[in-house]
Parts: structure tokens; sequence; C-alpha cells
């Protein structure tokens, strides 16, 4: 299922400048990740990895302390920066509407920094760099649930040849996801880093916990 918009009541009555320009940072950021690839290959693109990403061991010894910003920005491939964007469309734009654009912006980067800090306390001696905007998606995930509880989600099912459009519950699609999360990061624990298969669980808890948390303290009165 993929989510290609949502429904609210009421519905949003701002446009979305806090989420457009992020996306627009993001794709202007894996833009020059591709031009890096193209001129000086992998390795290349590795050493941008490195350099942008958070290191666990790295921030645990007080260096590099940037890269918990930067790092939001830097993405490992077109699957991972499609999603995230795809999801950030969907759900930050009502999340922004009902923060309004200063505190969604706080809350955005706050959600981040927490995930960044969830996935370095649970292996603080890892090298392995953790990149990508989820943590920070993570926490508009849990922020929509809480601000729109009836939200319906329009998602995109694949059934074999077909195609249709169907609604479901933001708690049912965000639920699960929530679900997800948590049980791999769980297993995680019994593999030598926390980064099992490459996605750092604890990151994406970290950022949802912080939504939770965050939502109810920044949301406007209506």
């Amino acid at each position: 299922m993929v989510p290609v918009g949502t429904q609210e009541n009421p519905p949003r009555t701002r446009f979305p400048i806090v989420t457009a320009i992020i996306v627009l940072v993001n794709l202007l950021v894996f833009s020059y990740e591709l031009l890096v690839l193209n001129n000086g290959g992998e390795e290349a693109l590795n050493v941008f990895v490195n350099s942008y990403g958070v290191v666990p061991a790295e921030i645990v010894n007080g260096r590099h302390l940037s890269t918990l910003l930067s790092a939001m920005f830097v993405h490992a491939g077109f699957v991972h920066i499609i999603f995230n964007m795809l999801f950030l469309l969907v759900f930050g734009d009502n999340v922004e509407d009902r923060l309004g654009h200063g505190r969604y912006l706080a809350f955005y980067f706050v959600s981040g920094l927490v995930a960044s800090f969830a996935q370095i306390m649970v292996d603080p001696t890892s090298n392995i760099p953790s990149v990508g905007a989820s943590g920070a998606i993570a926490g508009v995930l849990s922020g929509y649930v809480l601000l729109f509880p009836r939200g319906m989600v329009r998602v995109l099912l694949f059934l074999g040849l077909f195609t249709n459009i169907a609604r479901v519950p933001a708690l049912v699609i965000i639920g699960f996801w929530f679900l997800v999360q948590f049980l791999n990061g769980i297993v995680s624990f019994s593999v030598n880093t926390a980064e099992t298969g490459g996605v750092a669980y604890w990151a994406h808890i970290g950022g949802f916990i912080a939504g939770l948390v965050l939502a109810p303290l920044l949301k406007t009165r209506r």
C-alpha cells in the first residue's frame, strides 16, 4: 500500500511552504550525490556519506556534531528518497497546517535530532553512518495521528496486474508501520549492529516518540 493523499476535517487551509522547501532541499542534495557518484564513482560517494552522515562513535566523542543536521538531507538511493519524500508530502502538509510554519520547522528538526540520538544510544560505538530524513518523518507520522485521529489515508493498492485506490484509517496505516519498526528494532539486538539490513530502526522509533511528545505541546488552538 502506497499512500497518495489524506482526508481530514477540517481540511488544510495554508500552503505547506516549509514542507515544500524541505522536500526541495532533499532533492537538490540527492542530485548532488548523483553528481558525486557520476564524477568520482562509489568511493567518492562513500566519502560524501561518511562526511555528512551521523557516525555514532564520532558523535559520542564530540566530533562532527554538525552531521546531526546534515544527515537529514542525505539519502542512500532512489527508493530511500522517493518513499521518504512521498510520506513527507502526504502527511507533512497537514501537520504543518495545524502547528504553524515556525513550530512545524522546529518540530521536524527536533524529531530528527531525537531520532539520531536514539540510534546512537543503541550502538554508541558504531562506525556505520546513518543518513536520511526517516527519523524526522517518523515524528511527522506520529504527529499526524495525534492531530488527526480520524484522518483517512488514500492508498494505492497493487493487486497483481491491477491497481486501485482505497481509503484506510491513518491510525491503521501508521500504527502498523510503527509496529514493524518496533519489532525489527527488537530483532536488531541479535546482530552485531543496530542497523539490521542497513535500516536504523531505533532512529524511526525515537523520532516517532518525539512526535508523540511534541505535537500536543506545539499545536495551535482552533
